[in-house]
């Protein structure tokens, strides 16, 4: 049964509103990260925030103007041409496992980004357990009490044509998935795989045109994701991109248990085949709370 919907903030009403310029943020009470990149001399400054850096030798910060968002600096993710699988990025251990968290970060794809027809996801994400046990790990099934994930995410091969890098999506690992990869769920209401086959997101869902971001431009991208109350359909996920809703997903079930929490988010971009070409994205003005962030003002 899903229960307690209310409709989510836009715009300029989170705590972004609150500390102009991000300025102060990470003392909000609300807020429990933040990354804006500015005290890094080299990437292994990173681990001071950071629990694991995945890759480094892939990452740099950077100081060009035109790939920073705010600031002086900002993270570049170059991804190689080659054929083998790699993933860089970003990950943060929660110090205190939640029921609910609201993940923000600004990112920029590189002009004539493409990964035509291949695995990819590059964006962020927000996971409970995720790697831990002899269920870690993608191509192993959430089943209520192991584990789940959400990553908000353009998707370079959704059902329908769309130009790089594809339409928005949350890609989950949640008991109810269809097959041993996570189901990619659009904010139309579309889910893959098994296209045929409606999702019950329950009464208050509200379809939403797809999304496709522009390449070489910087959008200000958030994620929540509220586990349900164990026995209850009152899971939520919610996309925004500069501050406007994209999708809503209620009546969602992540679990069955109520120990099974949020412990852990990331950035980054991981490619199964990336033999077309290098690839580059830039992150930036990262922030984890309790509550909706919003962009910043």
């Amino acid at each position: 049964m899903e229960t307690d919907f209310t409709p989510l903030p836009e715009g300029n009403a989170g705590i972004a509103a609150r500390h102009p310029g991000d300025a102060g943020i990470e003392a909000d009470p609300a807020v429990i990260f933040h990354e804006d990149f500015e005290g890094c001399r080299a990437v292994d400054d990173l681990s001071a925030k950071w629990s694991k850096l995945v890759h480094p030798m892939n990452m740099r910060i950077t100081s060009e103007p035109a790939n920073v968002h705010s600031g002086t600096q900002a993270l570049e993710i170059t991804v190689p041409q080659q054929h083998e699988r790699i993933s860089v990025g970003l990950d943060r251990t929660l110090a205190v496992e939640r029921d609910m968290l609201f993940l923000r970060f600004y990112a920029k794809l590189q002009a004539g980004f493409n990964v035509p027809q291949n695995s990819v996801h590059n964006g962020g994400y927000i996971a409970a357990w995720y790697w831990r046990g002899e269920s870690a790990g993608p191509g192993k099934p959430a089943d209520g009490r192991n584990k789940f994930l959400v990553q908000y995410e353009p998707d370079s091969q959704p059902p329908a044509k769309f130009p790089s890098p594809g339409p928005m999506n949350a890609y989950v690992y949640h008991p109810e998935q269809r097959s041993k990869w996570g189901d990619h769920i659009y904010p139309t209401g579309l889910v893959v795989p098994n296209t045929n086959l409606r999702f019950d997101f329950g009464p208050h869902f509200v379809p939403r045109p797809d999304f496709v971001p522009e390449l070489d431009r910087w959008y200000c991208y958030e994620l929540m994701v509220k586990a349900n109350v164990p026995g209850r359909r009152d899971g939520r996920i919610g996309c925004w991109v500069d501050g406007r809703l994209i999708a809503d997903f209620p009546n969602m079930r992540f679990r069955d248990v109520d120990i099974l929490k949020i412990d852990a988010f990331s950035i980054g971009v991981y490619i199964a085949d990336n033999s077309a070409r290098e690839n580059k994205k830039w992150y930036d003005d990262v922030v984890a709370a309790t509550s909706y962030i919003g962009p910043r003002v």
